[in-house]
């Protein structure tokens, strides 16, 4: 009953997002002059599906609570939603962040360490660590500029 309440914002901020998402997508794609099959294989490799899927679906989340906020209504349970879900981006990318040092941590003890595997050694290992910290380098700003935004949006129409 909320959703349907919340609907014609909700498809709005939706299209919204996924309008973003895409000319986002096309702006790294002419910054970096790569094809967009390439950067969708970069994104996968550096990030794994499994972060972009969780961190799109929080994203989504936060942007539809933000936009849903308006004058007039009972506004707390989108505010704690839309806050929620940023929090949620916060612990998502520290999570990976820890995950990506654990998994190369793992990959150093299962492989002896040789003069001639050092350079393979290093290349996984510097791989699992690329995922850990980018994963932070997008996701604690990202998290934060949802957070202020939500926060900003909620104090602004409450006043009104």
């Amino acid at each position: 009953m909320f959703a349907l309440k919340a609907l014609p914002s909700t498809s709005n901020a939706i299209g919204i997002f996924f309008g973003t998402g895409i000319i986002l997508l096309a702006a790294a794609s002419y910054l970096t002059q790569m094809p967009l099959i390439d950067l969708v294989t970069w994104l996968q490799k550096v990030f794994s599906w499994s972060f972009v899927i969780i961190f799109s679906g929080l994203c989504s989340m936060a942007v539809v609570a933000g936009a849903a906020i308006k004058p007039g209504k009972n506004n707390d349970f989108l505010y704690d939603a839309g806050m929620q879900a940023a929090n949620g981006i916060s612990t998502l990318a520290l999570t990976f962040t820890l995950l990506g040092i654990s998994l190369g941590i793992g990959t150093l003890s299962e492989q002896p360490l040789t003069p001639s595997s050092v350079n393979e050694i290093i290349g996984e290992l510097t791989k699992q660590f690329s995922m850990a910290f980018m994963t932070t380098v997008v996701g604690l700003p990202s998290s934060a500029i949802l957070r202020a935004w939500v926060s900003l949006r909620y104090t602004k129409i409450e006043k009104e």
